[in-house]
C-alpha cells in the first residue's frame, strides 16, 4: 500500500493517487458498494427499502474523501509557492501565478466536463481510473524534475514564532514601553539559525515599529530572559527577536485585506448554487442537445482561463507600454475584481427579474414544474463576469500574500486563498439559511421565489464590502512590492 510519507514535495501528490485508488475501488469492488435497490415488482407491488451502506463501506468512502481533502489542501497552493520560489524577479512570479491559475482552472473544466461525461455515460470506474492515471503522470513529472528545483531549507513551523510573540507580549503586558530609548530590545545572536531559535537582525540598533506597539513588549529584554554571557535565549516564551515581532506585525497588517475577500467567496458560492436552480427552470436546449444545469458553472471557469490569458498576453504588455514599464499593483487588480463581482451579482438579479417576468406573464407562479421559455444560455453572462473578477482578484491575492508575508510564511501565504474559498462556501450556506429564516424570498417553488431580491442584497453587500476593502487598501503600506 502506498504511504503518505517521504519527501514533502511528493507526499501530497502520493496521497492524491491513493485517494483516487480508493475511489476507483469503491466504484469497482462489489463488496465496497451497498446492494442495488430492488425495482418495483409486477402487479404494482412496492419495492423493498434500499439497503443502507455498511459501516465498512462508508469507512472506505470517507477514507477516500479524507485523503483527497488532505492532499488537495497540501498540493494546490504549496505548488504555487514552490513554483514561485524558482524565480527571482517579481514580474516573473506574477506571470507564473497567472499561468498556474490557468492550468488549475483548465483542469477543473476538464474534470467537470470530460471526466463527468465518462462517469455518466460509460462507468464510474473508468472516470475515477482516468483521474488516477492523470495524477500518476503528474506525480512522475514532479519527481523527474526534482533535481532541478530550487528548494529552500526547512525552517520549522512559523506558527511557533507567532505564538511566542503573543505569549511573550501577554506575559509582559504590564511592562511600560512608552520610552523605547530606555529599553533594550533583543535582536538575537548572529551565530544562531533561523529554526525557531533567536536570529540576529541585520541592524541590531533597529527598534520595533510603532504600529501594534503592544507587541513590542515581546522583544524587550528583562531579567532572566537571555544569557548574559553569550546572549542565548533562556526563556523562549518570554522573549522574541525584533524581527519575529515585525514578521508577526506584517501578518496582522494584511489580515484586514484578506478578510475583505471572504465575502467575495460567499457571494460566488450563493451564485453558483442558485444559478443551477435557475437553469433547471429555464430552456436549456442548445440545438438538439440539452445542456445539464450543473454544466453552466463551467462558463465561469472558462472565462477565468480566457481572461487570464488575455491579461498575460495582451493587457499587461499594453499597460506597461502605456505607463512606461509599470505593472498594475496587486491591490489595484484585487479592487477591479471586487467591482466586477458587484456587476456580476447585479446582472444575476436583472436576469432573474427577466425570468420571473415570463413566469408571471404565463400565470405559472403556482406551478413549480413549469419551465420558462427564456434561454438558460443567458446565465453565462453573470458567470462570465464573475469569472473575469476571479481572474483579477485570486492571482493578485496570491501575489500580494507571497510578496508581503515574511519568508517563513510564504507557503502559508498562498494557502490563504484556499482558506478564503473554503470559508466563503461554508458561510454561503449559513447566509442562505439566514435569508430563508428571515424572509419569504426562497420557497421550494422557484417560480414563486423572489430570488432577484437575494441577488440585489448580495450586490449591495459586496459593494459595501468593496468600500471596506478600499479603506483597508488605502491604509495599507506595501512592505516589499515595488522595492
Amino acid at each position: 500500500m502506498i504511504e503518505c510519507n517521504g519527501p514533502v514535495r511528493a507526499r501530497v501528490r502520493t496521497c492524491i493517487v491513493q485517494a483516487l485508488v480508493v475511489f476507483t475501488l469503491t466504484a469497482s469492488v462489489r463488496g465496497l458498494q451497498p446492494a442495488n435497490c430492488t425495482q418495483p415488482g409486477p402487479a404494482g407491488l412496492a419495492a423493498a427499502p434500499c439497503e443502507q451502506a455498511s459501516a465498512g463501506q462508508m469507512a472506505a468512502l470517507y477514507a477516500g474523501v479524507f485523503l483527497m481533502c488532505v492532499s488537495a489542501a497540501g498540493a494546490r497552493f504549496n505548488q504555487a509557492t514552490m513554483g514561485a520560489d524558482q524565480f527571482d524577479a517579481a514580474a516573473d512570479r506574477d506571470v507564473f501565478f497567472n499561468w498556474y491559475f490557468i492550468v488549475l482552472y483548465v483542469s477543473a473544466v476538464l474534470g467537470s466536463t470530460v471526466i463527468v461525461y465518462v462517469q455518466d455515460t460509460v462507468s464510474w470506474q473508468l472516470g475515477f481510473g482516468l483521474a488516477g492515471v492523470a495524477s500518476v503522470v503528474g506525480l512522475a513529472a514532479l519527481l523527474l524534475g526534482a533535481r532541478y528545483y530550487r528548494r529552500p531549507a526547512a525552517q520549522g513551523s512559523p506558527f511557533t514564532g507567532m505564538a511566542r510573540v503573543i505569549v511573550a507580549a501577554t506575559r509582559k503586558r504590564k511592562l511600560n514601553v512608552a520610552a523605547p530609548e530606555e529599553r533594550k530590545f533583543y535582536h538575537g545572536r548572529r551565530s544562531d539559525d533561523n529554526d525557531g531559535k533567536a536570529s540576529a537582525d541585520d541592524d541590531t540598533a533597529l527598534a520595533p515599529s510603532d504600529r501594534f506597539s503592544f507587541l513590542n513588549r515581546a522583544a524587550v529584554i528583562t531579567d532572566g530572559d537571555v544569557d548574559a554571557a553569550d546572549g542565548a535565549v533562556v526563556r523562549p516564551w518570554r522573549i522574541c527577536t525584533v524581527r519575529q515581532v515585525e514578521e508577526f506585525k506584517a501578518v496582522l497588517r494584511i489580515l484586514p485585506l484578506w478578510s475583505a475577500a471572504i465575502f467575495l467567496s460567499i457571494s460566488i458560492g450563493v451564485q453558483i448554487n442558485f444559478t443551477i436552480l435557475q437553469a433547471l427552470a429555464m430552456d436549456r436546449a442548445l440545438g438538439r442537445f440539452t445542456v445539464p444545469a450543473g454544466s453552466f458553472f463551467v462558463s465561469s471557469l472558462l472565462s477565468v482561463v480566457v481572461f487570464l490569458g488575455i491579461i498575460d498576453r495582451v493587457l499587461l504588455p499594453l499597460w506597461r507600454r502605456l505607463t512606461g514599464g509599470h505593472t498594475p499593483r496587486p491591490l489595484q487588480r484585487i479592487g477591479a475584481g471586487h467591482v466586477l463581482t458587484v456587476v456580476s451579482m447585479a446582472s444575476s438579479a436583472a436576469l432573474e427579474r427577466w425570468r420571473i417576468t415570463t413566469v408571471r406573464a404565463h400565470g405559472e407562479e403556482g406551478n413549480p414544474a413549469w419551465v420558462s421559455p427564456l434561454s438558460a444560455l443567458w446565465l453565462v453572462l453573470p458567470f462570465a463576469l464573475s469569472g473575469v473578477g476571479e481572474a483579477l482578484h485570486f492571482p493578485a491575492q496570491v501575489t500580494l500574500y507571497y510578496q508581503e508575508f515574511p519568508p517563513p510564511l510564504k507557503n502559508t501565504a498562498t494557502g490563504m486563498v484556499a482558506l478564503i474559498v473554503a470559508l466563503g462556501f461554508y458561510l454561503s450556506t449559513a447566509f442562505v439559511d439566514v435569508v430563508r429564516r428571515t424572509t419569504s424570498w426562497l420557497p421550494d417553488n422557484m417560480n414563486a421565489s423572489r430570488l432577484e431580491n437575494l441577488y440585489w442584497l448580495l450586490a449591495v453587500l459586496v459593494a459595501i464590502n468593496f468600500i471596506y476593502y478600499l479603506i483597508c487598501a488605502k491604509l495599507y503600506k506595501y512592505q516589499n512590492i515595488g522595492k
